[in-house]
């Protein structure tokens, strides 16, 4: 029997095993990552190797840069991440790894390493959506956490709402039409002059600051779940400009509470009113933005008026980890029809499909 079948009737096994541990490997963007993680939610190690540093210099991910320090670092976190599981390679039982989306250089990385691994330990392998995993970062976090519940997705590349039907369907209520929030972030803190990455510095700042600047007006769209952010990111800038060429002192205070007001409010609303609409109130959040101190903030407070939970992962599983990848696989292992492929490539612009569920 070639590998693929081997693994297709190892998969069938481990659906039905009561214990099941799995490597999960992310190397998507410029954060290499090994962790272990049995069932899906005991994080047994979840070793992160951050280059952000690095990328600082530079105002942003340099995508060959990231590739190379994902070759330079990949092996050594796993055995990291293998010492602090205090575990033997021989007891992994599959090996589930970010192919997509990302930069396709730093994929590669993960993916070669994990498809080797796997074939070295005769396991199967499982490919996992970077965005799957971000939403499964809740399940390590919140035990009793089921399906269904509506996520919102907030990342540098993502901005959707969605219903998580279960633990791997979901139906999509809307997303941004252009830049992801994220984005917009990183782009209005780079013309201000803050250190990559931008999300943070915003965020910190804006505490010092009033919400007393209008940038632009709220757009209707024809999906009233449906967010826009080119708009308000290019206003922001203008504002700056213009205040520039005026000689005006500008309060960068003010502009990032503003600016992080106005990017999230709206944002907020939608998410809550597609609770509603589908009678779950359950929201979770998930992606790197979700760290925002206002957008946890203000979800919460809002969700309590209207009797919905809010949930949100801690710090450092917010941002680009490899136990959300781990978990994910699990889910997938145990709720998904799938056939293992060493042939497995990695996808750069992987989207949020409609039509099936993108945990697939």
């Amino acid at each position: 029997m070639t590998y693929n079948e081997r693994m297709n009737e190892k998969l069938k096994e481990l659906k039905n095993k009561e214990k099941v541990i799995i490597l999960g490997i992310e190397s998507s963007c410029d954060e290499t990552s090994v962790s272990v993680v049995e069932n899906g939610q005991k994080v047994l190690s979840n070793v992160v190797s951050s280059q952000i540093d690095i990328h600082s210099e530079y105002g942003g991910v340099v995508p060959e840069i990231a590739s190379r320090n994902h070759i330079v670092n990949i092996d050594y976190v796993y055995k990291q991440a293998l010492e602090k599981a205090q575990i033997d390679a021989s007891e992994i039982d599959a090996v589930a790894v970010t192919y997509g989306p990302g930069l396709v250089g730093a994929l590669l990385v993960g993916l070669n390493f994990a498809k080797g691994l796997a074939y070295g330990l005769d396991v199967p392998l499982i490919p996992v959506n970077h965005i799957a995993g971000h939403i499964c970062a809740n399940f390590i976090d919140f035990i009793d956490l089921k399906p269904p519940f509506v996520c919102l997705i907030v990342s540098g590349g993502h901005t959707a709402i969605v219903l998580q039907e279960s633990y791997v369907t979901h139906k999509l209520y809307g997303s941004t039409l252009d830049d992801a929030v994220g984005e917009s972030f990183d782009k209005v803190a780079r013309i201000m002059g803050l250190k990559y990455p931008g999300g943070p510095q915003i965020d910190k700042l804006a505490k010092l600051g009033q919400n007393n600047i209008t940038f632009c007006k709220a757009h209707t769209f024809e999906n009233p779940y449906d967010v826009s952010y080119s708009g308000l990111k290019t206003a922001v800038i203008n504002y700056i400009h213009n205040c520039e060429q005026k000689g005006q002192e500008i309060n960068m205070a003010d502009v990032c509470a503003s600016f992080e007001s106005q990017a999230f409010d709206d944002l907020i609303q939608k998410t809550i009113k597609a609770s509603k609409e589908s009678g779950v109130n359950k929201i979770a959040l998930a992606g790197g933005v979700a760290a925002n101190s206002y957008l946890r903030e203000n979800m919460t407070k809002l969700a309590k008026k209207e009797n919905i939970e809010v949930y949100y992962p801690r710090m450092d599983l917010c941002g680009d980890n490899a136990g959300m990848i781990a978990s994910a696989g699990f889910y997938k292992l145990k709720y998904s029809d799938f056939e293992v492929d060493l042939k497995l490539n990695a996808q750069p612009t992987l989207p949020l499909d409609t039509k099936k569920s993108f945990l697939a």
